[in-house]
């Protein structure tokens, strides 16, 4: 799956026309800060056209203009929301063209049936044959075959998907390479996981989280407040003397109210799933974002998040009666078109310790045997010589093929690597092992420094492997991880997160098989690989369509980001509502009551022209804070007291002076035109 740009033309054309379906009370009812501006909106409206009627020109221009701006600081909230909800729909349109009308051939005992692919139902076996579109999401049952998913994950390199174990899920609209594999289904139509997705990303009906609950309600409290406040005004300048009307009014609670964060906090929340949907990531609900930026613990696999995954060749261990270089030659020759990070580290090793140079096997007439889901092996024939590379039981049936079985001392050999944690690959020519490659798991460079900087948030990471515990220590010493688990069983992943939940850690963990969604279903935050089962994808509350366990990390830092977009948008709107207090009220009472004067800092020209002015500031701050809202505030791995102190600082400080600036500078905007 591809980014969508956020300033696609057609995605701000649809938002702009979004921003006016978003006007209908029912869409704004959840917002109540935007619900209560359209509804000062339509009263000022009023207002202006009773002016127009009654032929009273001034007041009708001054209520008209603020009229037009309160529709406009609505119009500005709502094409925030539209905008990060477009983006993510441009996402959905992606995803729905990896759909394609596949006909399916369905198996009614021992003939196949060929149907549409949406005529298939929960439970149909199918069989798949190279070069076709798996119709729908299943399970293997028999066979195996290489798979290309980029139509889901846009990882180009294809996977291995076989019947039996944690590889056995398929998803509909891939396509199959190699080979044939017989699928049951086991969604109906509008019930795939690329529906789901699609359904997902759209994120018009996304539920708020509790933390934007809280804030929803904080928010709504503050309105209230201003509104009773606002409302005193008016018997309160009868008893002056003046009069105050309702368009000013109306102005004035639209300014004191914290418009800024209840007009972006919806676009918050939706930018944030978008920002791990570009990541290639789906979260299930905004509350599983919001939970990854509260996270205490982080387990990690080791293979493929803390290790490399791609296992390196480190040694050459020879059969009795073979030297290594002999052995590394052959290991070299069958891995010369072997371009997968194994197949490279092999060529490089024999060149670096027996000065073995790469050959060219086109000029010598050699022909490569790639890798087979079948046979699980590759080599190469080359001049009389028959090179075999893979597992060992690969390789012992290879063997037994030609009445030969395979030496002690190389299963001696392979028993040992496998017990230090490493994989071993044995090499055969004719009817000979000749030895074991040794693959090792390589600490990922730059790993150290990254959990060094999660131990610096407070959150504490552990790696979990099915290695022996004395393999588990070296790696995780190593890798500097905070605590390990080896050897590790469901049961004892369960065990290892409740645990820390019931310390009061949020917890979070990757996983891709039936035996993970146990515990992906108990942590707080449980990301599925696409590459997975069916059983894990259903627990966790995110997948991953990359199937990368380190993005484990970035979804955190995702998290955080939003938490902190939050509240830096929150402590800025609060700060702007203080600034334009100071800009209003003097305004308003200054004529009666002149002491007032020590708060007109501002000096604005007139009354209409301070509240004009704070009107216009309150709607384009909005918009021009959209960017902010969407991109997210720059992830910096501090503690929480320095990002306290930042956010005071940079958005507090930021939002006291900013109103003064803009205000001032349009209020001498409107005096030069005479707007005011």
């Amino acid at each position: 799956m591809r980014k969508t740009s956020s300033l696609n033309g057609t995605i701000l054309r649809q938002a702009a026309k979004d921003s006016f379906v978003k006007l209908d009370p029912r869409a704004l009812w959840s917002n109540p800060v935007m619900f209560v501006v359209e509804i000062t909106a339509l009263l000022t409206t009023y207002f202006a056209i009773r002016d127009a009627a009654g032929a009273t020109a001034t007041s009708f221009w001054f209520d008209s203009q603020i009229a037009l701006w309160l529709w406009i600081t609505v119009l500005f909230a709502n094409f925030a929301e539209a905008l990060a909800e477009g983006r993510g729909k441009a996402q959905a349109d992606t995803l729905r063209k990896a759909k394609s009308e596949t006909i399916a051939k369905k198996l009614n005992g021992e003939k196949i049936e060929p149907i549409s692919a949406a005529q298939l139902r929960k439970g149909d076996i199918v069989l798949v044959e190279t070069g076709d579109f798996i119709p729908g999401d299943g399970e293997i049952i028999e066979g195996v075959a290489s798979v290309d998913e980029s139509a889901v994950t846009g990882e180009s390199a294809p996977v291995i998907r076989e019947s039996g174990g944690d590889r056995s899920a398929v998803t509909g609209g891939t396509r199959v390479l190699s080979d044939w594999i017989k699928v049951k289904i086991t969604a109906n139509p509008g019930e795939t996981f690329l529906d789901r997705m699609i359904n997902l990303v759209e994120g018009a009906k996304r539920q708020k989280t509790p933390n934007e609950i809280a804030l929803t309600i904080l928010l709504l409290g503050l309105t209230i407040i201003f509104l009773l406040a606002v409302a005193t005004l008016e018997p309160f300048a009868i008893y002056s003397g003046t009069t105050v009307s309702i368009p000013v009014l109306a102005a004035l609670l639209v300014c004191l109210i914290p418009t800024t964060i209840g007009g972006l906090l919806s676009a918050i929340g939706i930018a944030g799933m978008d920002r791990l949907l570009q990541h290639n990531v789906l979260a299930m609900s905004g509350r599983a974002v919001e939970a990854a930026g509260d996270v205490g613990v982080l387990l990690l696999d080791k293979t493929g998040t803390i290790t490399l995954g791609n296992r390196m060749a480190t040694e050459f261990v020879p059969a009795p009666g073979i030297s290594a270089a002999e052995l590394a030659d052959a290991a070299q020759l069958s891995s010369l078109a072997d371009e997968t990070p194994e197949g490279r580290s092999i060529v490089i090793l024999a060149k670096e310790n027996f000065n073995i140079r790469e050959r060219d096997i086109a000029a010598l007439g050699a022909t490569f045997i790639p890798f087979s889901a079948n046979t699980r092996m590759s080599g190469v024939d080359l001049q009389g010589r028959e090179v075999r590379k893979g597992a060992m039981d690969s390789i012992e049936k290879y063997l037994h093929a030609k009445g030969k079985s395979m030496d002690p001392q190389v299963k001696l050999a392979v028993e040992a690597i496998a017990k230090k944690g490493g994989t071993p690959l044995v090499v055969a020519e004719g009817s000979r092992a000749l030895g074991v490659i040794y693959l090792k798991d390589v600490v990922k460079g730059g790993i150290n420094e990254r959990f060094a900087q999660l131990r610096r948030m407070g959150i504490k990471t552990v790696m979990i492997t099915g290695d022996n515990p004395l393999t588990a220590a070296a790696i995780a010493a190593e890798a500097g991880v905070d605590d390990f688990l080896a050897e590790a069983t469901p049961e004892a992943k369960l065990k290892l997160i409740r645990d820390y939940q019931g310390q009061g850690n949020l917890v979070a963990m990757t996983g891709d098989g039936t035996n993970d969604a146990p515990a992906l279903a108990q942590s707080d935050v449980g990301v599925a690989m696409n590459s997975g089962t069916q059983a894990a994808k259903e627990a966790g509350n995110m997948v991953d369509l990359d199937s990368n366990p380190t993005k484990l990390i970035e979804i955190v830092e995702i998290g955080k980001q939003l938490l902190m977009t939050r509240g830096a948008l929150t402590t800025f709107s609060i700060a702007n509502d203080v600034a334009k207090y100071f800009a209003i009220i003097p305004a308003l009472f200054i004529v009666t009551y002149p002491q007032l004067g020590v708060l007109n800092i501002m000096h604005l020209s007139t009354p209409q022209s301070a509240i004009l002015s704070a009107v216009i500031f309150n709607a384009l701050i909005i918009v021009a804070l959209v960017p902010l809202a969407l991109r997210g505030i720059t992830y910096r791995p501090l503690g929480a007291n320095v990002i306290l102190r930042r956010n005071l600082l940079i958005y507090g400080l930021g939002g006291l002076v900013a109103p003064f600036i803009g205000i001032k500078l349009i209020d001498l905007l409107l005096t030069a035109w005479h707007l005011s």
